[in-house]
């Protein structure tokens, strides 16, 4: 079992930012906030940090109502220095989903699978259902509490990522529950998981149910207009609910290209390998066995030919054939 305390004298005196994956989630941005607050007790300052942008009214509330605060990486640029220690949370260095900033990335506390082995000082990389059950364990570990609003951005975080505990849910997620549950504030969680759609978000479920293509247990759908990750990944929950998909993969067109969500209930496909297979060579992805990500950037696209989306159902099905 990982100790914090090792984290804790890799910072030492240097400036230290907290980095989640690009487009943060509640996930990324609960670990990362108890994470900070938990280093706080022990005297190290620190400062959350992204890149990408903050794509969803419903993590931009979860900032405001818990007073969160993260900078962008552009807002940044100028004042991290190379010098700086990194600490990836939610997130890997070479991950495909975080960019590599000036800062040098010694630590990753994660819950994705390792694609690319990096030499960190520290690491604590466990196969959970969110990476804020990494970060309360450590809590528990040192028997500290956190602060109400620490607890609820985690629980939140845990709660999302396993799609209230229906999905990859191990025993460590199961007790983080239990300890930050009696610790939340009640009124800021009902807030946070009663504001969870936009009046846009309607334009995108009705494109997934026009598009949907069904090739046996495989359900594809293709969104022809640009959606905030965490839509996406929405959708793709969605799509999965069907009584005949038990293999959902969602994409996005995008200025930057296509953006994948992929899900899987079937223990013998494993998304992220699937994603990973798919997309060699046209973009990247990958992710744990129940959910995927993935991206294919825009440079790459002509790849596609004119059929796009025969080109990309042939690509997952064939992929399908080597991870099934």
């Amino acid at each position: 079992m990982a100790d914090i305390r090792k984290l804790i004298s890799v910072c030492g005196d240097k400036r230290v930012f907290i980095q989640t994956h690009n487009f943060p989630d509640p996930d990324a941005i609960g670990s990362a906030f108890g994470l900070q607050r938990l280093l706080e007790h022990y005297g190290i300052k620190s400062t959350l940090c992204y890149d990408g942008k903050i794509d969803k009214l419903s993590t931009a509330k979860m900032l405001e109502t818990l007073g969160v605060e993260i900078f962008s990486g552009i807002e940044l640029s100028g004042d991290m220095r190379a010098e700086d220690l990194i600490i990836c949370v939610d997130s890997q260095k070479f991950g495909g989903n975080i960019t590599d900033l000036v800062g040098d990335e010694v630590a990753a506390i994660d819950h994705h699978p390792t694609y690319v082995k990096v030499p960190y000082r520290y690491s604590d990389i466990r196969t959970v259902g969110a990476c804020a059950t990494i970060i309360t364990r450590y809590y528990r570990d040192r028997e500290l509490i956190p602060e109400p609003d620490v607890a609820t951005a985690m629980l939140y975080g845990i709660k999302m990522d396993t799609l209230n505990f229906t999905r990859g849910v191990t025993e460590e997620d199961i007790e983080a529950f239990a300890f930050l549950q009696p610790l939340i504030d009640t009124k800021k969680m009902s807030a946070l998981e009663h504001s969870q759609m936009e009046f846009a978000d309607l334009k995108a479920y009705g494109a997934a149910i026009s598009n949907i293509y069904v090739n046996g247990i495989y359900g594809f759908s293709r969104i022809p207009f640009s959606c905030p990750n965490a839509m996406i990944a929405i959708l793709s929950d969605f799509i999965l609910s069907l009584v005949e998909v038990e293999v959902a993969v969602i994409y996005c067109a995008r200025e930057d290209g296509l953006k994948f969500s992929i899900r899987s209930e079937r223990e013998d496909v494993d998304a992220g390998e699937l994603t990973r297979k798919a997309l060699k060579d046209i973009g990247d992805g990958g992710g744990h066995a129940a959910m995927a990500g993935g991206m294919i950037p825009a440079e790459k696209m002509n790849l596609l030919g004119k059929h796009q989306d025969e080109y990309i159902r042939e690509r997952f099905l064939k992929a399908a054939e080597s991870v099934e």
